[in-house]
C-alpha cells in the first residue's frame, strides 16, 4: 500500500510516517517502479503500535526502546515495566510542573484588576523571572532526563 493508505490505516499522517523512517523508527519503506513508498501490513501495524506510544506521552527515544523491546521475545517484562514506571514518574514531574504554572497564574490573574488601568501584574509578574518561573525545575529536570528542550 502506498503512503497515503497507510496512513490511514495506522492513524499516522504521512509526514509522520516520513519523519519516523527519518529517526529509524520503522524501516525504510521499499519503493515501487515508479519510486512510490510501499508498505506492508507489518509496517501498518508497528505505526499503530508508535501512534499509541505517541498517545501516551512516550519519546522518539523511549518508543525505539519499546519498540525493541517488543520485537525481542527473549525481553524481561521488568525491563518494560521500568520503562513505564519511569515514564509515570516523567508525567507525574510534568503534571506537578503545569499545577505550579497554573497556580502562579492564578496568583497574578488574582492581583489583576482587570479594568481600564494600564497597570497589569500579570506582565509584571511575566517581566520579573522570580514572579513567574517558565519552567520550573521539577519540569526541566524531567525534560532533561528526556532529551527535549
Amino acid at each position: 500500500m502506498n503512503i497515503g493508505a497507510a496512513a490511514r490505516a495506522s492513524g499516522v499522517s504521512a509526514k509522520m510516517i516520513r519523519y519516523y523512517e527519518q529517526t529509524g523508527l520503522i524501516p525504510a519503506a521499499s519503493r515501487s517502479d515508479s519510486g512510490y513508498r510501499a508498505y506492508t501490513q507489518a509496517d501498518v501495524h508497528r505505526l499503530q503500535f508508535i501512534r499509541r506510544a505517541r498517545d501516551l506521552g512516550f519519546a522518539v527515544a523511549e518508543i525505539a526502546e519499546l519498540l525493541a523491546l517488543w520485537q525481542d521475545k527473549s525481553r524481561k517484562s521488568a525491563d518494560v515495566k521500568r520503562l513505564a514506571q519511569q515514564h509515570i514518574a516523567d508525567l507525574e514531574l510534568r503534571m506537578q510542573a503545569l499545577r505550579q504554572m497554573a497556580d502562579t497564574l492564578r496568583t497574578l490573574i488574582g492581583c489583576c484588576a482587570g479594568d481600564e488601568r494600564p497597570d497589569c501584574p500579570i506582565l509584571a509578574g511575566l517581566e520579573h523571572s522570580g514572579d513567574a518561573p517558565a519552567a520550573p525545575a521539577a519540569r526541566r529536570g524531567a525534560l532533561a532526563r528526556r532529551g527535549r528542550h
